[in-house]
């Protein structure tokens, strides 16, 4: 599977093929002890440079969308265009005079005073492996058939923010995904690239729609009783004292694998994970469905004290040829229970007085065709497509930049995947031109090279 040639934090049990002895092995395989060990190694990566951000505890929550929505059919109606472009949907008046969304947004349009659209988000691009590196870590991925095309290059922005900045409350992991990373088009690169496995997503790898919603690795194997787990501990610990005394590098495991065995042990992360406390009419509100409690799940991260969540939302890629949806059919069937989870999401976090100190980020890799297929679907179309923006601290209720008239190009505010990842940054607290790392070759890599927080929303 792609996403197995990543070292990373897996719960499924799943070995990658990339791992070899007793600390590269996944939780699950290797038992509790294995786990500890990729836990500790998680912690010791995350104690690096902190960022000092501008809001207390900022966080922030990433509709990952992959495959591609249609522009036209979520954000960008074209209602008075020719048939063939402006697509099997209508247009839906928003909350702000003069702004449409589409008609599958009914829930977003009451919000959108709310929320910021960015209309004018350009790469160029219709490769799903270049445009999903592009958006998730600011920079060009791999073309599709070139020899390394699932080889990521640079860090996703969750694993940055889980490298600078860390959890935001002891007890938790700083960069979690939900209800999993699969699944998608080219979804691979979500990762920690040369940032190490420290910086990768804690992932569910269950889906929160269901009775036997469980984060497996956040209790311990039936075999494996608390106290057995400590007689692990000390075991690993006498392996180790040996190399402690000799090697200055390892000199500070003990914190980190102390900080391990609290995750597994302790009962922060196993309150945060547990959304059946949640009231009924609440996750009804959200919808019962994956999409809606995943987003849930995702407030309930960042509340406790989680700093970047991944709701992977797929897939999106409505060519209407075989093995692909329509874009009607398509459309209903993912734009409303999006629509629901993530106006649901806006109102809660207002109303628990969490959306100043949170950024809601909506976006897939690209858009799609302004001009319909003959297969009823759209295409790859990565010069021009929109992407939401929502926090309360920032600039809401407005659009920025324009398309045409058909959805083709921008005619107003281009606005780089760069630019999209700098205002995240800028959100935490990290100035991201500043921040060097670096790489395999031990070159230094830059965070950010040329895009800027985009000034409309955060003056």
């Amino acid at each position: 599977m792609p996403l197995e040639r990543t070292a990373m934090l897996r719960v499924t049990g799943e070995s990658g093929s990339d791992c070899s002895g007793l600390t590269r092995r996944s939780f699950l395989q290797a038992g509790a002890l294995g786990g500890a060990i990729g836990l500790g190694d998680l912690f010791r990566a995350q104690a690096t440079a902190k960022s000092k951000p501008t809001v207390s505890d900022p966080s922030v929550i990433l509709f990952w969308m992959s495959g591609g929505p249609g522009h036209m059919e979520t954000w960008d109606p074209k209602p008075n265009a020719v048939t063939e472009f402006r697509g099997p949907f209508g247009a839906t008046q928003t909350s702000i005079p003069g702004i449409q969304f589409g008609e599958l947004l009914p829930e977003q349009a009451k919000v959108a005073d709310k929320v910021a659209i960015l209309r004018a988000v350009c790469h160029g691009s219709g490769d799903h492996t270049k445009a999903n590196h592009w958006m998730l870590t600011g920079f060009e991925g791999p073309a599709f058939n070139a020899p390394d095309f699932m080889t990521q290059r640079r860090p996703s922005m969750g694993s940055a923010v889980a490298k600078l900045h860390g959890a935001n409350r002891p007890g938790l992991p700083p960069y979690a995904a939900v209800p999993h990373l699969r699944g998608g088009t080219d979804n691979f690169f979500h990762y920690a690239a040369y940032l190490g496995r420290g910086a990768n997503p804690f992932i569910t790898e269950s889906d929160p729609n269901t009775p036997e919603f469980r984060v497996r690795n956040l209790a311990l194997p039936k075999e494996v009783p608390i106290g057995r787990l400590e007689d692990r501990r000390s075991l690993l610990e006498s392996l180790d004292a040996h190399q402690r005394m000799t090697d200055r590098s390892v000199a500070d495991l003990d914190p980190h694998m102390q900080r391990a065995f609290s995750l597994l042990t302790g009962k922060q992360a196993v309150a945060a994970f547990d959304i059946a406390a949640e009231p009924d009419k609440l996750r009804d509100r959200y919808g019962r469905h994956t999409f809606g409690q995943s987003a849930l799940l995702a407030r309930r991260l960042i509340e406790a004290g989680v700093t970047f969540v991944t709701v992977n939302c797929v897939p999106w890629d409505h060519h209407g040829t075989a093995g692909r949806h329509r874009t009607d059919v398509g459309g209903k069937l993912l734009i409303p229970p999006f629509d629901q989870a993530l106006a649901a999401l806006v109102r809660d976090l207002i109303d628990r007085g969490l959306y100043e100190r949170t950024l809601i980020v909506a976006m897939g890799e690209f858009g799609r065709t302004p001009r319909m297929n003959p297969e009823g679907g759209r295409d790859h179309w990565g010069n021009v497509f929109s992407v939401l923006i929502g926090c309360g601290s920032m600039k809401m209720g407005q659009t920025i930049g324009r398309s045409n008239k058909r959805g083709e190009y921008p005619t107003d505010r281009p606005t780089s995947p760069e630019d999209v990842t700098a205002t995240v940054f800028h959100h935490l607290g990290i100035d991201a031109r500043s921040v060097r790392f670096t790489d395999d070759l031990m070159r230094p890599t830059a965070l950010v090279e040329t895009g800027q927080p985009i000034r409309e929303l955060v003056g």
